[in-house]
């Protein structure tokens, strides 16, 4: 039997991802946990094969969570749940641990085929991925300003280039006002962009935006 840890600060998700998984009979879901305080708490005493982890929670994301979690349980195998599409944060999770990446969106048997791949100690991803991490392990290739930026910091550029202020981030990802407005100095710093109109043009020009 697959025992599955499912980790999602949304309680539509956490349900519809149980109920998909009730129909199959190899996979049975023995945890969940809505924030990564949550997540921390149970790990050590749960006994699970993989864990679905939503990628943007509130706090601390999914990246900085897989960290920690492949120094406490480095058994465990996670699939990483995102809203983004996998060009976004797919190799950084790739790199960071995970050995899946799959965004929410996709077909709901999708879902299934990457949990059994990544229990059979495989890897889950698509072709389109697959050919990305080949050519991101190109030798001296030069990154790209944005390739540089951490997932925290990839996910606030998009939101103030989707236009949402500073405090209404903050508040979005219980972060301080001041952390903040730290992350968009440093996006600014290495994308090279004095302001977010500028920020909002980089973000278009390279197939960011959602």
């Amino acid at each position: 039997m697959i025992k599955i840890f499912i980790v999602d600060d949304h309680e539509i998700i956490r349900e519809g991802l149980k109920k998909i998984l009730r129909e199959e009979t190899d996979i049975v879901v023995v945890a969940e946990a809505q924030n990564g305080v949550e997540l921390m708490d149970k790990i050590r005493d749960t006994n699970c094969d993989i864990m679905l982890l939503d990628m943007n929670m509130p706090g601390r994301n999914g990246l900085e969570l897989l960290g920690d979690l492949k120094k406490i349980k480095p058994e465990v195998r996670v699939l990483v749940l995102s809203i983004h599409p996998e060009d976004r944060f797919a190799l950084q999770t790739l790199k960071a641990g995970a050995s899946g990446y799959l965004c929410k969106d996709v077909a709901l048997e999708e879902l299934v085929i990457a949990i059994r791949k990544i229990y059979n100690k495989g890897r889950y991803m698509s072709t389109t991925l697959a050919e990305q991490l080949a050519f991101d392990l190109v030798p001296n290739r030069e990154k790209l300003p944005h390739e540089l930026l951490s997932a925290r910091e990839q996910e606030i550029m998009l939101m103030l280039a989707e236009g949402e202020k500073v405090k209404d981030i903050a508040t979005e990802l219980e972060l301080s006002i001041s952390t903040v407005f730290t992350y968009r100095t440093r996006i600014f710093e290495k994308l090279k962009v004095t302001n977010n109109v500028e920020l909002t043009h980089y973000v278009i020009t390279n197939n960011l935006a959602n």
